[in-house]
């Protein structure tokens, strides 16, 4: 792998979290209904511009894993380090992603491992990276550490260090929508509720409790259970879904950047799995 791979894997990337941003209606996620609005978290259109100020980070992850060749714990405190020197040019950029950097970031610098092999093999290399401790992390818990704490939940970490489990849910969601001949869009939004229909999203937690992330997560399946986006009692289940989360405040962060880690996957250039 050259440089010009490790630029053209972290490009994969942003076009996968700015593909997760155009998807619409997302419940309770900005999405391009939010352009020209003063919406009340951040501008769809600033978060798409900050996106890009991902892009360097990322080639640094897929660069310093194409040197290293394998997960160690050398690898995985560099990726620390360069993630949060990205989130903090994120953040002048005008902030968010954070969830969708950690996500990404990982599977950036498994791609750039294990290049052309399936997306069984990019997750699990993912795993063995997370399994390493960031000695370089600062000492003070995070907001969404303190959550997985407090409720038990597996969050960002533990999402990473089980190598991804709703990435790979989210990506066979997908397959399953477009085999049933749903557009690119609606196989998007389904494996979104995918992931929002079992996920532990810490930042719902946060702001809803364990009863609101059972509320968003019945709601997900309401709408698979209903045919998925595809359809117009499923279409019909979505917009009530979004119009209740907007209306509560409530925002399903997580499963948007795993939904952006999956479409990256998605995008990448990986063999066939092997039958069984």
């Amino acid at each position: 792998m050259t440089g010009r791979e490790d630029e053209k894997l972290a490009r994969a990337a942003v076009g996968a979290l700015t593909g997760q941003l155009a998807l619409a209606p997302k419940p309770g996620l900005p999405d391009p209904r939010d352009l020209g609005a003063r919406a009340p978290l951040r501008d769809h259109g600033a978060l798409r511009w900050s996106a890009k100020a991902l892009a360097p980070g990322l080639t640094a992850m897929a660069a310093a894993a194409r040197r290293t060749g394998e997960p160690t714990a050398q690898l995985r405190a560099e990726l620390g380090a360069i993630g949060r020197c990205t989130e903090h040019t994120v953040g002048l950029a005008g902030g968010g992603h954070r969830g969708a950097l950690w996500t990404l970031g990982f599977l950036v610098a498994a791609a750039a491992l294990t290049p052309g092999t399936t997306a069984a093999e990019v997750t699990a290399t993912a795993r063995g990276l997370a399994a390493f401790p960031d000695r370089g992390a600062p000492r003070r818990p995070s907001r969404g550490s303190t959550i997985s704490a407090r409720y038990g939940a597996a969050g960002a970490r533990g999402e990473a260090r089980a190598g991804f489990p709703h990435v790979r849910r989210a990506l066979t969601a997908l397959a399953a929508a477009r085999a049933a001949g749903a557009s690119g869009p609606e196989a998007g939004l389904d494996a979104l509720l995918t992931v929002m229909s079992t996920l532990q999203d810490t930042e719902l937690l946060h702001t809803a409790g364990p009863r609101g992330l059972r509320h968003v997560q019945a709601g997900a399946r309401g709408v698979l259970e209903a045919g998925g986006t595809a359809t117009a009692a499923g279409r019909a289940a979505l917009l009530a879904l979004d119009a209740d989360l907007h209306a509560r405040a409530w925002s399903p962060r997580g499963s948007a950047g795993l939904l952006a880690g999956a479409l990256f996957v998605d995008a990448l250039p990986l063999t066939a799995p092997r039958p069984a």
